[in-house]
């Protein structure tokens, strides 16, 4: 079965560190410091410089782009800006119980999410509205909840999905099934 773009791109991010040598928040600041904007002059440099191989390069050529290019500062920062910022300290609470499961957690942020993974991803952080975050989970087989959605139309890169609208939402069972799609990534 062939896989969708971002599920091929997601993929090749999991992969990264062991494939290059570095996560890719470490080659966008290496990309960011290069001060070179077009495509194919950046694509060039990353081979060229450090030897990436060209898909590679071109993964983090247009993740730069995608991230606001050279100025646009923490994408989690942009996430939360303006209308969302309310929603930043659910957020934090979610970063600050998963960073506690272990020390090979990666904290991938992208343009319009937080992608948590291990050897994988194992979930997603999203502030979707201005009223609401959702955390996506990767719990195969899992029962569904009132609580514990389907992910249906909100992502196909997780299994389930959970509402947040305020910082007391991040309790004991949430940080339960991220600690779970954690342990099976």
């Amino acid at each position: 079965m062939a896989q969708s773009p971002e599920a091929m791109a997601a993929a090749m991010v999991a992969n990264m560190p062991e494939k290059t040598g570095k996560s890719l928040p470490q080659w966008l600041k290496i990309a960011r410091a290069s001060k070179l904007q077009k495509h194919g002059e950046l694509v060039k440099f990353l081979k060229a410089e450090h030897g990436m191989t060209h898909g590679y390069a071109n993964l983090v050529a247009h993740e730069l782009k995608n991230a606001g290019a050279s100025d646009a500062g923490d994408p989690v920062d942009a996430q939360y800006a303006g209308a969302k910022a309310d929603l930043r300290p659910i957020y934090d609470a979610i970063l600050k119980a998963v960073t506690k499961f272990g020390t090979d957690v990666e904290v991938a942020p992208k343009k319009a999410y937080v992608s948590l993974r291990r050897t994988k991803q194992f979930a997603l952080v999203q502030p979707s509205t201005r009223t609401r975050v959702d955390v996506g989970l990767n719990l195969k087989g899992e029962p569904t909840t009132d609580r514990l959605e389907v992910s249906g139309s909100f992502s196909s890169m997780v299994t389930h999905r959970v509402r947040l609208e305020k910082k007391a939402d991040v309790d004991k069972q949430l940080i339960g099934w991220l600690r779970e799609a954690y342990e099976r990534a």
